[in-house]
């Protein structure tokens, strides 16, 4: 009897422990503050990427393969764009500018592409010249293509980001191959790379000397983040990725760290079933925070503007899923209170703070809006 109730007892400190060791769950409520939503680049389908041109002008990626120049209130289709591979999930995705744009003027994209061997396409990143002048790409060079083609549509990423160093990061989705992508360093896909601005590979990229890595790695063990950005408050990497049906994470990118995918994981299969027991592992990342149910995560972007003073050092994510923008408050590298702001927008794909301090944001099906402090 006395060994049955120590079994019993340590059974019962096992799953304290565990218990313990989950993430309270954070519910988000409706907030709503002194700012409007203006309408400033209507008449879009999918409005992917957006970036902000010196004079102030705008290049938004329309996920069909169009790229759009928004100069004076008119919509200009840029020439120049590569053949886009548009299936499932796939097509023009997200945009950048150089860091040193005024002196390089490159901009770079990252669009579902064709070339290469093998049926269907994968994720691609190509830099080019823009002339503003004549709404024109010249000068295009791919510096990157994850390889093989494969006709599943679901998975691309991918967002772009620069760091302080002006190292070039994108994230590509493991195109819905869970159990061969994410864990092997040898593939492509459930990624996020680190290339020079050039496309050669650094000298000190985790798995340089690896044999048979795929050189570009930076970490590994993604889903499909649709979310990239250096955090201009630490200048960390700082990514968030679709889960499952739960397990949306935020997660801060290290050099070459595993973030789980799919050993470990906070979500479930679509269809209600489990396909780990897992959400901790040694040698495996813990994110800093993880949506359950999932909101379907796309962009996101630290305010530092001053705005809005109350989203200023807190984090915006655009939500797919439930049609609003989240905004993430930020208390030492951790979420405390989540809420949601401009419920019911529609499918909000991507959130930037823009060079002249506003916010904007796309949503699909409607447009590019600025987010505007009302006078009081």
């Amino acid at each position: 009897m006395k060994k049955q109730h120590i079994t019993l007892l340590f059974t019962l400190l096992l799953t304290l422990t565990a218990c313990s060791q989950q993430k309270e769950s954070i519910a988000a409520t409706t907030s709503h503050y002194n700012y409007k939503t203006e309408l400033i680049v209507p008449d879009l389908d999918i409005p992917w990427g957006m970036t902000f041109l010196p004079d102030g002008s705008m290049l938004i990626t329309e996920k069909s393969g169009e790229l759009i120049h928004f100069k004076d209130n008119t919509k200009h289709k840029v020439s120049g764009v590569p053949e886009i591979y548009v299936r499932g999930q796939g097509g023009l995705l997200d945009i950048q500018l150089h860091p040193n744009y005024k002196e390089t003027d490159w901009i770079y994209f990252s669009y579902a592409s064709a070339e290469g061997e093998g049926d269907g396409g994968n994720t691609a990143i190509m830099r080019a010249h823009f002339d503003s002048g004549n709404h024109k790409l010249f000068g295009n060079e791919r510096i990157y293509k994850a390889e093989p083609n494969t006709r599943k549509g679901q998975h691309w990423g991918s967002r772009i980001a620069f760091d302080d160093d002006s190292y070039l990061y994108f994230s590509i989705g493991e195109r819905g191959q869970r159990d061969v992508n994410p864990q092997d360093i040898t593939k492509d896909g459930g990624k996020i790379y680190r290339l020079h601005d050039d496309g050669r590979i650094p000298s000190d990229n985790p798995f340089i000397n690896s044999k048979q890595a795929k050189t570009a790695i930076y970490s590994y063990g993604h889903r499909n983040p649709q979310g990239l950005i250096k955090n201009p408050l630490t200048g960390e990497l700082w990514s968030h990725e679709h889960g499952p049906q739960g397990g949306d994470e935020i997660n801060i990118i290290k050099k070459g760290k595993n973030y789980g995918w799919p050993v470990i994981s906070y979500g479930i299969n679509y269809g209600g079933t489990s396909f780990t027991e897992l959400t901790h592992k040694d040698g495996m990342k813990q994110p800093l925070f993880y949506w359950t149910p999932s909101i379907a995560p796309s962009g996101m972007t630290v305010v530092t503007s001053n705005k809005y003073p109350e989203w200023k050092n807190h984090l915006l994510v655009g939500s797919l899923k439930f049609s609003y923008l989240e905004l993430l408050t930020l208390k030492d590298q951790k979420v405390i209170k989540r809420e949601k702001l401009f419920e019911d927008i529609g499918r909000l794909r991507h959130v930037v703070q823009a060079p002249d301090g506003y916010i904007y944001i796309a949503v699909e099906g409607q447009g590019i809006y600025k987010i505007i402090p009302e006078k009081k």
